[in-house]
């Protein structure tokens, strides 16, 4: 029987592996694809405090970037830049496979082409029904992304929203810089990128509710047209992001982390860095617990309350951020450029400490407190829910 059971041997599950391995606990990963680091419709990108936090290896950085444009609905600019380096853009199997690389240096065993069909929470272990095999555990850890059925199966419930996406990889044509576009015609309610990764290739893709392939074709005839991709013609990715976390990511010999328990980003869909936030707080709690011999709910409670602790703020303004954003029409998307390149608005944020890659929060208030923009919005105070 093992000590600790990962489903999921993406970067957050393998983070969580890494450490709990690293403190001499037997760890077993299952992962359902054949290899690690298989197409994703994860664009890649992270923030300066990511890459140093978890001291991420330069050799899966493809592209630095310290600059975006943004197009409104109409085509209007805003040219977002700093000095120092405000992201990385990584690549993702090489990601996925150097965190793997990490745990399995540290004595964690990987179980690939094998999915958790079940789970059974007993008195004194789980045990976990899989596709090759049956495994033990102590406790076990959920780390198997969006989409996972097995959170519901235990009673942890749905999530209350989320969201479609789709991704492709592409030829592009001199882009230097990020490039996000807004617009009911584009990504209704929600944006699309195109991200240049290394020399004369990018990733574009866009989150929209319904239909995000139709909405990602007709973007990429666009840039096709505008000379800024190769080829129209590429294979689609898909993927759901989820926009609130579950209502509980714990239970008796059990945490959920990462994507699948919702701890992902309201306003951009990024889920790298707080899901690697919240692995690190999990392999605490689990060390702890391991360590005392101890896995009720209650004692695993405590994961819950530190993640939401360090996150909740930055979801709850997100997710209103997010809402209000999806009711806008593309006429007041663009006043809202117009206003914030004629009150120099961008330049302000730029210049503030409040402006984070990875914190959105204090960002989002600091925009709204602008008296014009929250008269355009008729926006008083952040609702609760």
């Amino acid at each position: 029987m093992y000590d600790v059971i990962v489903i999921g041997g993406g970067p957050v599950g393998s983070y969580v592996a890494y450490q709990l391995a690293g403190l001499g606990y037997g760890v077993a990963v299952l992962e359902r694809k054949q290899k690690i680091g298989e197409k994703t419709c994860c664009t890649g990108i992270i923030g300066r405090e990511c890459v140093e936090t978890f001291a991420i290896e330069k050799d899966v950085i493809r592209r630095q970037a310290n600059s975006a444009r943004l197009f409104s609905p109409s085509g209007k600019v805003l040219r977002l830049w700093r000095h120092e380096l405000q992201a990385c853009i990584l690549d993702r199997v090489a990601f996925d496979r150097a965190m793997a690389y990490r745990a399995q240096a540290k004595g964690a065993e990987y179980w690939l082409d094998t999915s958790a069909e079940a789970i059974k929470i007993e008195a004194n272990r789980v045990r976990i029904k899989a596709s090759r095999q049956n495994f033990e555990a102590k406790v076990a850890v959920i780390a198997a992304g969006f989409g996972s059925k097995l959170t519901e199966e235990l009673g942890l419930r749905k999530f209350a929203d989320s969201v479609g996406g789709a991704q492709v990889d592409v030829e592009s044509k001199e882009i230097e810089e990020v490039e996000i576009y807004f617009g009911r015609e584009v990504a209704p309610g929600f944006f699309a990128w195109l991200v240049p990764t290394l020399c004369g290739q990018a990733k574009v893709g866009l989150l929209s509710r319904q239909n995000p392939g139709f909405y990602l074709k007709r973007l990429l005839t666009s840039l096709h047209a505008q000379g800024k991709i190769a080829s129209p013609e590429a294979e689609i990715s898909y993927g759901g992001i989820p926009l609130k976390p579950l209502p509980c990511t714990y239970n008796e010999r059990l945490i959920v982390v990462g994507d699948a328990a919702g701890q992902v980003k309201p306003t951009t869909g990024g889920g790298i860095y707080y899901g690697l936030l919240c692995a690190d707080i999990a392999a605490r709690t689990l060390h702890r617990a391991l360590q005392r011999n101890e896995f009720s709910a209650k004692a695993l409670s405590r994961y819950e309350r530190e993640w939401q602790q360090r996150l909740t703020q930055e979801l709850r303004i997100g997710y209103w951020a997010r809402r209000l954003f999806e009711k806008l029409s593309d006429q007041q998307i663009d006043r809202i450029f117009d206003i914030v390149r004629t009150n120099r608005i961008d330049e302000a944020l730029l210049k503030a400490e409040e402006l984070s890659f990875d914190w959105h929060s204090k960002a989002i208030l600091k925009l709204l407190g602008h008296q014009v923009i929250a008269r355009t919005l008729k926006v008083f105070k952040i609702p609760r829910n």
